[in-house]
């Protein structure tokens, strides 16, 4: 507010100044030419009358000429203040329009309001360092699953589409360089409510004093970063940054744990989606030789996941000396049938087409469709806009990016057990996925499920934490029934269970105790998390539903049922 003060009364010095020497001048000649009164003796104006008369003429309201008639001089005298003081608006409402299309009062202004949105945060929030293609997408994807943001981005274009974004919480942007340190204290870097920072800028070096920058001010924040090259990636694990997303080098993680096992891949695409979208269909990649068109960061990625299983591959590459082709290269772009059939594609199984450019991209697609139409092929979209596109030219596998990074970081935001559960599912089998694969469909409606955990303690899950205390056994299985009692639509799968000795349990089966300090974490249709977070927390409904004991709350209640039997721990609730 200070700075908005200031800037106003600097740029606006000049107009005041005109506004009161003229209304000065004016005043001061209504109070020097003498008039008459009704008995036509001789009067002066007083400095209230004189106040008074320019001040409803000033806004055109027009009451006359008070408190007598004027004369013919102070009539002229009149009209020459009202030419002057209306040349003084004009000069000062042109300042004022000149001021408020100030980019620095711009500034100064959205500064106030960020810095008055994050004083009245209530809740915990996130600071997502730019607002692109990726920002915007985690920062919907943050607001679906009722978790609170700011946002920083130096494009004022990007900071009005999220000003007009259809958001169901407000999420306040600053206009600013993210990896200026007054800039994330400005947007409540040292707020005692920020749970971390995600820097998602187009700018591998200001991602990189991003991080740097919090783990200074403020240590123990986490702290997400994007990195596109190994380099930056190892500078930024270097110094304590929490996790370090490369989408390429993730993307050949999971090409390869498609290649191992397509119910683990699957399992995985399902559980860190954005909650909502479509379920994505099974993939199995063939085994053979591929042919990859462009040998970049992306390309270089999926040829050490293909190489690591064992598959041979054909590099296509407009410079290969220049990229570091140290395998079997043609040198082309991939986009000419010959260039394609050089490299072999008539013999390949799969394609790769990795370019940085999306309609070369959708070029090699259409072409290798027409010479062999059975390959299977995997595109990279570097664009959200051209969506439409790649959904007609229809490859087998769609690598996008910011889909990538957004998944890596719902997956450790808030629910660092997901990440836990994804690592240690690793070490099981197919079977285990496909079954696991079959349950997760029978709860949800062709939909990404919603995966949340819940904590067993009186702030976490107060009605759990508190039956357990009174000595009652609930078991998973117990639980879920008595949720899909109370909720028709709560039906969801237990995930894992964490004890707090460090024990994990990978789908826990119905017959397990659930103790005081447990972490479950499920998942199942939208709006069970709710359902489920409103029952662990209605002390009488859940002692009912899971004992059968429908004893009543109030003090004066249970004084009056004192001398009733509760009815057996375990009873059935239809009692």
């Amino acid at each position: 507010m200070d700075k908005v003060i200031f800037l106003f009364l600097r740029r606006m010095r000049t107009p005041l100044l005109v506004l009161i020497g003229a209304y000065t001048v004016s005043g001061v000649g209504l109070l020097l030419i003498p008039g008459v009164d009704d008995q036509g003796e001789p009067w002066r104006m007083s400095i209230f009358h004189a106040f008074y008369f320019l001040s409803y003429t000033a806004t055109t309201t027009g009451f006359g000429e008070v408190p007598y008639a004027f004369t013919d001089a102070q009539r002229m005298w009149v009209t020459f203040s009202i030419y002057l003081t209306i040349v003084a608006w004009l000069y000062a409402i042109g300042k004022i329009l000149t001021l408020v299309q100030d980019p620095a009062f711009k500034q100064a202004l959205s500064s106030q309001a960020l810095d008055r949105a994050v004083r009245r945060m209530k809740d915990p929030f996130y600071i997502v360092c730019g607002h692109g293609d990726t920002g915007s997408m985690l920062v919907r994807a943050m607001v679906r699953r009722g978790r609170h943001g700011v946002v920083i981005d130096y494009d004022p274009d990007r900071i009005n589409d999220l000003e007009l974004a259809d958001l169901t919480l407000h999420v306040p942007g600053l206009l600013g360089d993210a990896s200026v340190s007054r800039h994330l204290k400005a947007a409540g870097l040292q707020h005692p409510l920020c749970q971390g920072v995600v820097a998602l800028t187009d700018d591998e070096e200001a991602n990189l004093k991003i991080a740097i920058t919090s783990k200074l001010l403020n240590p123990e924040l986490p702290v997400i970063c994007r990195a596109h090259t190994r380099s930056t990636e190892d500078n930024m694990a270097s110094f304590g940054t929490d996790h370090v997303i490369n989408p390429f080098d993730a993307f050949g993680e999971r090409l390869g744990l498609a290649l191992y096992s397509p119910g683990l891949y699957l399992l995985r695409e399902w559980l860190t989606s954005v909650p909502g979208a479509p379920l994505r269909e099974p993939v199995y990649p063939p085994r053979g030789t591929w042919v990859l068109v462009g040998f970049g960061r992306f390309g270089k990625a999926v040829r050490r996941a293909l190489v690591a299983h064992g598959l041979g591959t054909v590099v296509i590459e407009i410079d290969p000396a220049r990229a570091g082709c140290d395998g079997p290269c043609v040198e082309g772009r991939g986009t000419e049938a010959d260039t394609l059939k050089l490299a072999g594609i008539e013999q390949a199984v799969g394609l790769v087409a990795g370019t940085e450019q999306d309609t070369n991209n959708l070029s090699v697609i259409m072409t290798a469709r027409d010479i062999k139409p059975d390959l299977f092929m995997v595109a990279r979209q570097n664009h959200c806009d051209n969506q439409d596109l790649f959904d007609a030219a229809r490859p087998s596998l769609v690598m996008r990016p910011s889909e990538m990074i957004v998944e890596s970081i719902l997956a450790h935001l808030g629910n660092p057990l997901l990440a836990r559960f994804l690592e240690l599912s690793l070490g099981r089998g197919e079977s285990w996925a496909n079954e696991l694969l079959s349950r997760i469909s029978g709860v949800t409606d062709d939909r990404v499920p919603e995966v949340w955990r819940v904590h067993v303690t009186a702030k976490g899950a107060p009605a759990l934490h508190a039956l357990i205390r009174e000595g009652h056994s609930v078991t998973v299985g117990r639980l879920l029934e008595a949720g899909q009692a109370r909720y028709a639509i709560l039906n969801c799968v237990p995930l894992m269970l964490c004890r707090e000795d460090g024990e994990d349990m990978l789908t826990p089966g119905d017959d397990i105790l659930v103790k005081s300090g447990d972490r479950l974490l499920l998942c199942g249709r939208a709006r069970a998390a709710d359902h489920l977070y409103h029952l662990l927390r209605d002390h009488r409904a859940l002692r009912y539903l899971v004992t059968g004991d429908n004893r009543p709350d109030g003090w004066i209640w249970r004084m009056l049922g004192m001398g009733r039997p509760e009815p057996a721990i375990g009873a059935d609730r239809e009692r």
